[in-house]
């Protein structure tokens, strides 16, 4: 067998959706489409040097990776590399060549150090290790099901506190971004983010075409958005949370946990079947709004490092 990486081609049908066939088994717990594949290789920044790439066999797709810098990190030189090869094609070779294109890629555009994902089993972890990475955070993905399962009751909010969706914000969702902002700078992760580009985050993340206004779900305070849980959705049966978070000064009253609840009621009315989120491990009080809501861990992922010579 023999094994070429090669960067996805946008408008080549067959590649986006061997992309997508791959990530979906690599990742069940995952949402993508070919249209959120196309989009996040169009619309990242440029400066993100983003790339998608393919590891084909014999003409047949069976790995991909992304792989990019981490340029709206206040840490210059982070680069982020992630790398999933089919369960039925994985010891042939593919992952070590996207690895090994990721990893040239990273260093020649100034990348000091990549961060990995890598799924908490055996054979992934060996494989980054071999590779020089080492181990640091890890993350929970989490799944609920939303046609047997059963939700917490819909709570009133409490007095003051509205509950809209982002389509009401589609005129000026800038209040909205400033939010995401806030809130994203705070997030626990390995490396931090900060939003300053509001047209960008217009073209890569308001206008994504997994993100749902309708069931994106926000609080509201004196007019002012307070707590929010972004859902991205396949259009079909599939609904996971992005990031659900409060802004600093209204947190501590619960106002996130209304959010997620209320979007998923409205998703499980919608038809959605299956709800997925993520989790980093040390978020205690986001595992424990999960956890209330009937979430349940289906897979852990690590963050491993490596420093670029």
């Amino acid at each position: 067998m023999t094994v070429i990486v090669r960067d996805l081609r946008p408008e080549v049908p067959a590649d986006v959706e061997g992309f997508v066939r791959v990530r979906r088994a690599a990742l069940p717990f995952m949402v993508s489409t070919p249209e959120s594949v196309v989009h996040d290789l169009t619309r990242t920044h440029p400066d993100a040097r983003f790339r998608q790439l393919l590891a084909e066999a014999d003409g047949e797709i069976v790995g991909t990776a992304q792989v990019g810098l981490a340029h709206d990190s206040p840490e210059p030189g982070q680069g982020a590399l992630n790398v999933y090869v089919h369960p039925a094609h994985r010891r042939r070779g593919a992952g070590t060549l996207l690895a090994r294109a990721g990893e040239e890629h990273l260093e020649g555009n100034g990348a000091t150090r990549t961060l990995a994902w890598v799924l908490d089993e055996p054979d992934n972890r060996g494989f980054a290790e071999g590779r020089g990475y080492r181990a640091s955070r890890s993350a929970h993905f989490l799944r609920l099901d939303l046609a047997n399962g059963t939700l917490p009751p819909l709570q009133d909010p409490p007095p003051g506190v509205e509950l809209r969706t982002a389509a009401d914000f589609a005129d000026d969702p800038r209040p909205f971004f400033e939010l995401d902002a806030e809130t994203t700078a705070d997030e626990p992760g390995d490396v931090g983010a900060e939003f300053t580009d509001y047209e960008a985050w217009l073209a890569e993340t308001w206008r994504h075409p997994l993100l749902d206004l309708g069931l994106t779900t926000v609080a509201v305070v004196d007019g002012r958005p307070a707590a929010f849980t972004a859902v991205r959705t396949d259009g079909a049966t599939r609904y996971t949370t992005g990031m659900t978070g409060t802004a600093r000064a209204h947190r501590g009253r619960g106002l996130a946990k209304l959010a997620k609840n209320a979007s998923l009621h409205r998703a499980r009315a919608a038809g959605y079947r299956e709800a997925f989120t993520g989790n980093d491990t040390g978020n205690g009080p986001m595992l424990a709004v999960n956890e209330w809501i009937g979430y349940e861990i289906c897979a852990t992922e690590v963050r491993y490092a490596r420093e670029l010579d």
